[in-house]
């Protein structure tokens, strides 16, 4: 089971200045400027109070803003408070968020002794003209080196990136990817870019010199980011964004890609590619057919409203498609069996989009 995240985000505390699509009041939510003890303890009393039993693992996370950019005293305050819930057991860990440019060894040190065994650095993209087009403030080496140095000191690392910023495309964006790889980050969050009412985003693409990715591309994108993520044994624990009650708002996402269940669609997209590919190997075979998947992927095989078998049925020309869900298949598998011949793959073994 998923460990419980109680989520408590310091909106724009921290930050040296506004990135250019960035809206924390429409993507985090209705959260006070500033975080008092009361609020804490409310926030994490609340979730351990309704969580669901069997959760053996329990995580304290402050989101938004540049946790590490923070004054270190307001850091020490809100560590003290979370580090209280670990030690009477009630909380196992404590993760951050911050900026790659706001991670060197004083802060390390800080983190460290008030428990923090977590840090996820916001690098958005690994290209610098992305990241400059995107008013970030910092290069890609910034981010090389603060998860060089988190791994050093023996914080679980994690990078945030976004799909469809100015100036990227798909190689830059698959660039990043690979330059991901490399850093060997233990986890990765991925979201498309949304054009949020009252940012500089929304000017230059109202402006007309901005166009976000379709809803399909951004699919595609960031299916074939997870391929290979995954082929490294690198954990994609987030595929877009939380939808807040805000974004919900009529007017609060201008344009983009959003969808209540993107990382459904994701997952859905990896496996109809994965069933594509069996099919080619089987040399689009004709009479009955079988997939066999985890109990957990049935779902991901089938589509939302079963839309990859339609697609399968038409693409391949086939009458009738069986799905078999096995308790003891690994997740992210698929077995087609066609008569006389059975062939297997998954998710380390699926091709990228040419």
């Amino acid at each position: 089971m998923k460990p419980l995240i109680i989520p408590i985000f310091v909106i724009y505390k921290g930050c040296p200045h506004r990135c250019l699509y960035c809206n924390e009041r429409i993507t985090a939510g209705a959260y006070p400027d500033s975080i008092t003890e009361e609020h804490v303890r409310h926030t994490v009393d609340g979730h351990l109070k309704t969580a669901a039993p069997g959760r053996d693992r329990r995580e304290i996370a402050f989101y938004g803003g540049n946790f590490t950019g923070m004054d270190p005293d307001y850091q020490r305050k809100l560590l003290r408070l979370a580090r209280s819930y670990v030690e009477d057991g009630l909380v196992q860990s404590i993760r951050i968020s911050t900026r790659p440019d706001y991670i060197d060894e004083a802060r390390t040190e800080l983190l460290r002794n008030y428990g923090v065994t977590t840090v996820e650095i916001g690098a958005q993209s690994m290209v610098d003209d992305v990241l400059r087009r995107s008013q970030r403030g910092h290069t890609a080496d910034d981010v090389r080196r603060s998860v060089r140095l988190l791994k050093e000191s023996g914080f679980e690392t994690g990078i945030h990136l976004m799909a469809g910023l100015p100036g990227d495309t798909r190689r830059g964006f698959m660039y990043t990817i690979e330059e991901t790889v490399k850093m060997k980050p233990h986890t990765v969050r991925i979201h498309p870019t949304l054009v949020l009412k009252d940012t500089e985003l929304e000017e230059i693409f109202l402006r007309g010199t901005y166009r976000p990715l379709s809803l399909d591309e951004a699919v595609r994108l960031c299916r074939d980011a997870c391929i290979r993520l995954r082929s490294a044994d690198i954990s994609v624990i987030r595929l877009g964004l939380h939808i807040s009650e805000e974004m919900g708002t009529e007017g609060s996402v201008v344009a983009g890609p959003i969808h209540p269940a993107f990382g459904t669609l994701v997952e859905a997209s990896l496996f109809l590619r994965m069933a594509s590919q069996l099919l080619d190997e089987a040399h689009r075979p004709e009479g009955p057919i079988t997939f066999s998947v985890s109990s957990r992927d049935v779902s991901c095989i089938r589509g939302l409203r079963n839309s990859n078998l339609s697609i399968l049925r038409d693409r391949f020309c086939l009458p009738d498609i069986r799905i078999v869900q096995d308790p003891l298949q690994a997740r992210e598998t698929l077995i087609l069996t066609v008569p006389g011949k059975t062939y297997t793959t998954d998710v380390k073994s699926c091709s990228l989009e040419a």
